[in-house]
C-alpha cells in the first residue's frame, strides 16, 4: 500500500515552465489588484486551484493569517535583518508591509491579540492593534528562554490552546539517545543510553503560560515526552486537543544490517501523528512504531531485533505515515470553502526524505488525512504535488521547492510555505484556473 502511494507521490505535471515567478516585487508596493499567478505545476484534485502569492521571501518556515488576511511568515533565517515578515493581499498576489525581528526561527501563531514568534531558544510576543498589525516591532516581550538547541532538532513549533497556554516542541539531538551519536561519533550498534539523559529537557512538548514573561524550564511543564522531534503541531478545536507529527529516526539499515536490510530502512519507520494528553509517553528513544505491521517495536539499541514489541505503556500513534517523509507542518482544516469531506481533517506538509536509497527519494507534498468523529479515517491522500518540479528532482531529493508551513485564510483558503526559496503559495476550491493541472494523486 505503502509503495503504491510513493511511487504515485511522484507523478507529477509537466508543465513547469514560469511557476516560480516572483509575485513579491517591488512594483507590488506601486500597483494595486495584482492578477493571479497560477501555480502551473502544481497538482491538485479537481477544482482546486494553486496561486503564487508571495515568493523569494527567504527560508519561509510557519506562517499565520490574520482575520484581515494579512499573513506573518517566519524565516529560518533573518532576510536583510528581518525574520518575521508580514505579507498584505493585494489583488491575487501579496506585498511585504512590514518585517523586524533580527533572529531566525520557525514558529509563529497569532493568538487573543498578540503574535508570538520563536527563535531556537527562546519565545516572544508582539501586542497588535485593532486590525493585528504589531505595534512595536522594536520591542518583543520574552515569554520564554533559554530553551535547548544543540545544533540538531533545534527548531521551535508553538501553538496556543484556548485557556492561556503555549505548547512548543523542543526536539532531541540525537537520532536514538546512543552513547555514540550518529553525528558527532556514530557507529554502527552504539548501545542506547538508559535512562536516557536528554528527555530531562528535550525529546518532547513543554506548555508555559502565554502571557507570562521571562519563563525558563522550572517555571514550565514536560507536558509530553518520548518524542524525538516535532515540527508540524496544530490545536484540534474540535476536540480541544493537541496533536503533532513526529519525525522518526534514522539508519536502521545502515546500523542494524542483520535486523534490517535497505529496502526496509527507506521505509522504516512511521512518520506518526499523536493526540496528545499531559503525561503522555510517546517512546522515543526506547520504541519506534512499524506501520507496515502496525506495532510498536523496540528500538535496536536497546535490545530490538526488528520484531520484539515494546511496552504497551507507550502511546500509540492515531496514524501512521511512510518513514523519512520529514512531516513539517500540520493544519485542521475548519473552513467551509472546501468541500465537506475535508471539514475537520488534516492537511500534512511533507518537506521531503533525504535518506530514502536504494529506493527513489519522496515527499516534498501536502497530504490530506479524514477525520470522521475526531479519529483518522481510511487512508491518507496526496492532496498537492509537484513543488520539488520534476519527478526527477523528487527521485534525487534535489526538490526546487520544499513544503514546511500551513497555514487557514479567513475566506478557507489555505496556504502552504517552501523554506528553499521562500514562497508562498494559495490554494483555493472553486473558480478556473486555465494553466492548472487536476485530479488527486493518490
Amino acid at each position: 500500500m505503502y509503495n503504491k502511494k510513493l511511487k504515485a507521490a511522484v507523478i507529477v505535471v509537466a508543465a513547469v515552465a514560469g511557476l516560480w515567478a516572483t509575485s513579491c516585487s517591488n512594483e507590488a508596493k506601486e500597483n494595486a489588484g495584482l492578477p493571479a499567478i497560477p501555480a502551473t505545476g502544481i497538482k491538485l484534485p479537481e477544482g482546486f486551484t494553486a496561486t503564487i502569492f508571495a515568493d523569494s521571501l527567504g527560508p519561509a518556515r510557519h506562517i499565520a493569517v490574520t482575520p484581515e488576511g494579512n499573513i506573518y511568515v517566519k524565516l529560518g533565517a533573518p532576510k536583510n535583518g528581518q525574520g518575521t515578515v508580514m505579507l498584505a493581499p493585494n489583488g491575487g498576489q501579496a506585498e511585504i508591509k512590514t518585517g523586524f525581528g533580527d533572529f531566525g526561527g520557525t514558529g509563529v501563531y497569532v493568538k487573543n491579540g498578540y503574535l508570538y514568534t520563536t527563535s531556537n531558544t527562546s519565545i516572544f510576543r508582539y501586542k497588535l492593534n485593532e486590525k493585528n498589525e504589531v505595534i512595536d516591532p522594536n520591542a518583543p516581550e520574552t515569554i520564554v528562554s533559554g530553551l535547548l538547541d544543540r545544533d540538531q532538532h533545534e527548531s521551535k513549533s508553538i501553538v496556543l490552546d484556548n485557556d492561556g497556554n503555549i505548547y512548543v516542541n523542543i526536539g532531541a539531538f540525537s537520532n536514538a539517545c546512543q552513547e555514540k551519536d550518529r553525528v558527532k561519533d556514530g557507529e554502527p550498534g552504539s548501545k542506547g543510553m538508559t535512562p536516557c539523559p536528554i528527555l530531562d529537557s528535550a525529546g518532547g512538548i513543554w506548555r508555559f503560560k502565554a502571557d507570562v514573561a521571562n519563563q525558563t524550564y522550572k517555571d514550565g511543564t514536560r507536558y509530553a515526552t518520548g518524542l524525538r522531534n516535532v515540527v508540524g503541531l496544530d490545536w484540534n478545536q474540535e476536540l480541544n486537543q493537541l496533536f503533532v507529527m513526529q519525525h522518526g529516526r534514522d539508519k536502521l539499515g545502515e546500523y542494524y544490517p542483520q535486523y534490517f536490510d535497505m529496502k526496509q530502512s527507506a521505509v522504516l519507520p512511521a512518520e506518526c501523528m499523536y493526540a496528545l494528553k499531559e503525561g503522555d509517553n510517546c517512546g522515543w528513544p526506547y520504541m519506534y512504531y512499524d506501520q507496515i505491521e502496525k506495532k510498536k517495536k523496540v528500538m535496536p539499541e536497546y535490545g530490538g531485533d526488528g520484531k520484539k514489541e515494546a511496552d504497551s505503556k507507550y502511546i500509540d500513534p492515531i496514524a501512521a505515515f511512510p518513514g523519512h517523509l520529514a512531516p513539517n507542518g500540520l493544519l485542521f482544516y475548519t473552513g467551509t470553502q472546501f468541500p465537506e469531506k475535508y471539514k475537520n481533517g488534516a492537511f500534512i506538509a511533507f518537506h521531503g526524505s533525504w535518506n530514502r536509497l536504494p529506493e527513489p527519494q519522496a515527499g516534498f507534498f501536502v497530504v490530506f488525512q479524514p477525520f470522521v468523529n475526531g479519529k483518522p479515517s481510511g487512508d491518507f491522500e496526496v492532496f498537492a504535488d509537484g513543488f520539488s518540479g520534476s519527478p526527477e528532482n523528487t527521485a534525487t531529493g534535489n526538490a526546487l521547492r520544499r513544503p514546511c508551513g500551513l497555514a487557514q485564510g479567513p475566506d478557507g483558503s489555505i496556504y502552504v510555505t517552501d523554506d528553499k526559496i521562500g514562497g508562498v503559495f494559495k490554494i483555493s476550491y472553486g473558480g478556473s484556473n486555465p494553466g492548472q493541472a487536476t485530479g488527486a494523486a493518490q
